[in-house]
């Protein structure tokens, strides 16, 4: 899924939170109805002015932010890379 198309980030909009462009629904909000047991039907009935798609593309953003989160602290754990145990480690005590 290409999120870029959908998922944005402006200052002026929720102080540079990443949003579904058009709205003020945040990704941290949609990813928090999901964790929180909510279904796409009940956010699709709830908020009508946003599309499967866009909670998609909200999950896939924070994706990839997460991997590229796990890769620079990966890389900032050795210069060779790090296996997962340390990785999982580095989670832990973060």
């Amino acid at each position: 899924m290409e999120w870029r198309n959908r998922v944005v980030s402006n200052p002026e909009i929720l102080v540079g939170k990443p949003t579904i462009k058009g709205t003020r629904i945040s990704v941290e909000l949609i990813l928090g109805w999901l964790a929180n047991g909510w279904t796409f039907e009940q956010i699709l009935e709830s908020y009508p002015n946003i599309t499967r798609e866009d909670i998609v593309a909200a999950l896939a953003f924070a994706a990839e932010r997460l991997h590229e989160e796990d890769t620079f602290r990966c890389r900032s754990l050795s210069k060779a890379g790090c296996s997962a145990r340390a990785l999982a480690q580095a989670k832990i005590e973060t």
